[in-house]
């Protein structure tokens, strides 16, 4: 498949938009390359759901679900509407994801 430009909106970091053409990268390494602080605890390795996002439009675009995204929701740990930064990919398109409240950093100025 060839990289087509995504456009990446975060709803409650005041709408803050960013792009990337390359759908090799996971979520969080492209939040990452855009300066944007995402808590992850076990370091991206899929493990936990502290890096997870609230998908609020374009899940359309979002690569299939990795094992550890299945186990966790298998467990009710992560809803239909909520993937893990650190193994989805984005494929195309735009998307809209906000940040859970249970994974707001204190430092960062959220929107609501």
């Amino acid at each position: 498949m060839k990289d087509q430009m995504v456009h990446i909106k975060i709803a409650n970091l005041n709408d803050l938009t960013i792009q990337n053409n390359d759908n090799s990268k996971t979520l969080l390494t492209i939040l990452q390359e855009n300066y944007i602080d995402w808590m992850h605890a076990c370091g991206a390795k899929g493990r936990c759901t502290t890096c997870k996002c609230i998908i609020k439009s374009g899940i359309e675009h979002f690569g299939g679900l990795t094992q550890s995204e299945i186990n966790f929701k298998n467990m009710g740990r992560l809803s239909d509407n909520e993937r893990l930064t650190c193994q989805t990919r984005i494929l195309e398109g735009e998307v809209e994801i906000e940040v859970p409240e249970s994974s707001k950093l204190p430092h960062m100025d959220y929107s609501y």
